[in-house]
Order: structure tokens, then C-alpha cells, then sequence
């Protein structure tokens, strides 16, 4: 599978996202990863289905959306209706995580689970043959720039045997700290979807910062 380049909205100025969009658009992005927040679960607040809406009307490309909240059946309904392409649940907020996975996949869209860091990769295991991506976190989740904890290179390649062992080849989404200088050894231990933030959104050029992570990225497809 080819590596597919996510670019973080969160990092974006909010007041121009059309923009943002396009930008990312010009310069080949896969996906557009949209971060929702409640306050509770992460220690930020971000947006709700109004703007994924809003986005819908002018992406060209799926909207990834990371529900980063504590009850997230209460509003997949209402995501799936604005417009998102694939939701990402987190493991440790749903006591009963398969039947939330199938809701989502019920609604006609993707579903795939996340872990934070502190998350053993076990906590995925019962699920691991009925995801369509898992997201690692590679930083605590809440807020944008931080810097990538390098244990995900292992947890990420655990997450592969698991998935690998439950007969699955849904892809390994990875988040947090992901930039030129460690998209190529991320994407060797096993990532395809990379998502960024502050390395696009924070560069002079996102479009060019956009293609600059790709090349890294298929660097590590290479070696």
C-alpha cells in the first residue's frame, strides 16, 4: 500500500479553513484529518459537525475525522451526516468498542480505532479483525507541535503483527510529531497514513510542505 499524506486542520488558521483546504488540496493530499475535541477526554475543544459541513462543501478529498471525545456514539450519527469519509474512535473511552466500530461501518463510512500513548497495544486486540485503520498516537493528544515520542516506532510495529495475526491488512494511521525528519522511519515500521500539522500548516508553503512529506515518507517505503 502506498503512503497516504493526512493534513492536521488543527494546525490551521481557522478563520481561512477554505483556504487551508485548498492548499493542502494543491499540493496532493490524500486525506484531510480533522481533529474534534470535547474538553474532557483531551484537554482542548475544537469543533463540532457544523464545520466538518461546512469542509464537506469544499474538499475535494475524504474527510478523516478523530473524535477525541468521551461519548462518541452519541454523535457519529451527526459526523457521518456532515460529510466525514472514515471516523477514529478512541479504545480507551468505549467500554463496548466493537459495537461502536460496526455502528460506524453500519452508517456506510470507515471505521478505525486510536491509542494514546500510555495505551497497551492489547487494548485493540478483540477488535483487530473488524478495524479499517488503527491510529497511533505519537503524542499525547490535545494540542498541536508537540514533539514525537520515538516509542511509537515499536508500538507501531506491534500494532502490524497484531493486525497481521488477526488476518487483517487495514492500514496504521499515525499522529503527533510527524515531519520530514520522522516520516521515513515511521512509515518503516510499518505507518501508511500519516497525518501533520504544524509541518504543513506551520510551513511558509503547505503545498510544498505537503510534497516534501510524501518524498520522506516514500524514502521509507524505499529502504
Amino acid at each position: 500500500m502506498k503512503v497516504l499524506v493526512a493534513p492536521s486542520l488543527l494546525a490551521a488558521d481557522f478563520a481561512a479553513l477554505g483556504e487551508a483546504v485548498s492548499m493542502a488540496e494543491r499540493g496532493g493530499a490524500d486525506l484531510l484529518h480533522v481533529d474534534v475535541m470535547d474538553g474532557h477526554f483531551v484537554p482542548n475543544i475544537t469543533i463540532g459537525p457544523p464545520v466538518v459541513r461546512s469542509l464537506k462543501r469544499v474538499a475535494r478529498v475524504p474527510l478523516d475525522v478523530h473524535l477525541m471525545i468521551e461519548e462518541p456514539d452519541r454523535y457519529l450519527e451527526a459526523f457521518v451526516q456532515a460529510g466525514a469519509a472514515r471516523i477514529s474512535v478512541h479504545a480507551e473511552v468505549l467500554p463496548h468498542l466493537h459495537r461502536t466500530l460496526q455502528v460506524i461501518k453500519g452508517l456506510g463510512i470507515k471505521a478505525g480505532v486510536a491509542i494514546n500513548p500510555s495505551t497497551p497495544v492489547s487494548a485493540i486486540e478483540e477488535v483487530a479483525s473488524d478495524v479499517d485503520h488503527v491510529l497511533v498516537m505519537c503524542v499525547n493528544p490535545g494540542f498541536g507541535g508537540q514533539t514525537f515520542i520515538p516509542r511509537s516506532e515499536s508500538k507501531v510495529r506491534a500494532v502490524r503483527a497484531l493486525l497481521d495475526a488477526a488476518g487483517s491488512d487495514a492500514p496504521i494511521e499515525v499522529d503527533g510529531g510527524i515531519d520530514a525528519t520522522t516520516a521515513a522511519r515511521i512509515v518503516r515500521a510499518g505507518a501508511r497514513i500519516l497525518v501533520a500539522g504544524s509541518a504543513i500548516f506551520g510551513a511558509r508553503d503547505p503545498s510544498a510542505a505537503v510534497q516534501e512529506l510524501r518524498a520522506s515518507a516514500e524514502a521509507g517505503l524505499d529502504s
